[in-house]
């Protein structure tokens, strides 16, 4: 009954233009142009998605469809694309603006800092300035979410919610100690082979490719969207230099930040989840004890900033 109810749910793709770069968005509800509704029914508060790498938005509408349920269909859900992950399909209207800032003026785009500055370039734009917003960051997208904090005081962002976060030492992980030389060194010797074999290949063949490893993951395609960038050269070139960016300067947590917008932030991780999957066995046991402590850790730093400010408040009232 509850997947009935998500399928009901309309969700509305775009390709927008936006800092000069195809970005896919897909949007949850009616609503699809917040700026020029100027309806006694348009929403105070918009949910607002920023993914993980790779940025395919498509794997989060079932994520989207749920939040919009959840809250009875009251506030739009959009979920957005990273800057040259997603290309749109042959045929596909791409929406431009005159607002949309010169691609230009944005230094690397496709690397870490250029994606802060693609998402906030589309909230400047596409988004309502006196619009409320509630962010949510899921692994990179949560690194992301916080320099939008930090670089978009004028952004009514009323709560960020933090969804397993990549936050700090990414390279340090064993995960990350064998991906780092692979998208900072190698990557260069992966890009001919993968543009040779990708590149010739049919949209049929191609589609049909995307169904078997979503298969092979036990994942459900969202049919409704396409998925066809994940085999798409360009797209697969901009996720691994974006991973090395990342291996690179996401190293030190940035606590000054954290503590300046705690009342903001919200951490959201399944720790039950962490600690059944470290006994499967001992390198997972090493990895996810690593992250649960980490993280947690990070946690008691947030209630220690609340609880502080809330201390000094009491106080004050009291000695008034």
């Amino acid at each position: 009954m509850d997947s009935d109810i998500k399928e009901e749910i309309p969700v509305h793709e775009e390709f927008i233009l936006c800092c000069g770069v195809e970005t896919q968005v897909l949007k949850c509800g009616p609503w699809t142009d917040l700026i020029n509704d100027q309806s006694a029914n348009r929403p105070k508060l918009l949910i607002f998605i920023i993914t993980g790498n790779p940025g395919f938005s498509a794997f989060y509408a079932p994520f989207a469809k749920a939040l919009y349920s959840s809250t009875k269909g009251q506030f739009p859900v959009w979920v957005i694309s990273h800057a040259g992950h997603a290309m749109a399909p042959k045929g596909k209207k791409i929406l431009t603006t005159s607002d949309d800032p010169n691609a230009q003026e944005i230094k690397d785009i496709y690397g870490l800092r250029g994606q802060v500055e693609h998402k906030l370039a589309f909230l400047r734009t596409h988004v309502p300035k006196e619009m409320k917003l509630v962010v949510i960051g899921h692994s990179i997208g949560c690194y992301i979410s916080l320099q939008i904090l930090k670089h978009g005081p004028e952004l009514p962002i009323i709560r960020c919610f933090l969804l397993f976060p990549t936050i700090e030492r990414m390279s340090e992980s064993p995960n990350g100690k064998i991906t780092t030389p692979l998208v900072c060194w190698f990557r260069y010797a992966l890009y001919i082979p993968v543009y040779l074999l990708l590149k010739p290949w049919p949209v049929n063949i191609k589609s049909l490719m995307v169904r078997m490893c979503l298969r092979m993951m036990n994942l459900q395609s969202p049919s409704e969207f396409s998925l066809l960038n994940m085999l798409e050269p360009s797209c697969l070139v901009n996720v691994a230099y974006l991973a090395s960016q990342e291996m690179m300067e996401v190293v030190k947590r940035d606590n000054e930040t954290i503590k300046l917008l705690a009342n903001q932030v919200l951490l959201l991780v399944n720790f039950n989840a962490v600690l059944d999957s470290a006994v499967e066995s001992k390198a997972d046991c090493i990895v996810n004890l690593s992250m649960f402590h980490r993280l947690f850790f990070l946690g008691l730093f947030l209630e220690s900033i609340l609880l502080s400010r809330a201390l000094s408040k009491k106080t004050s009232i009291c000695m008034e």
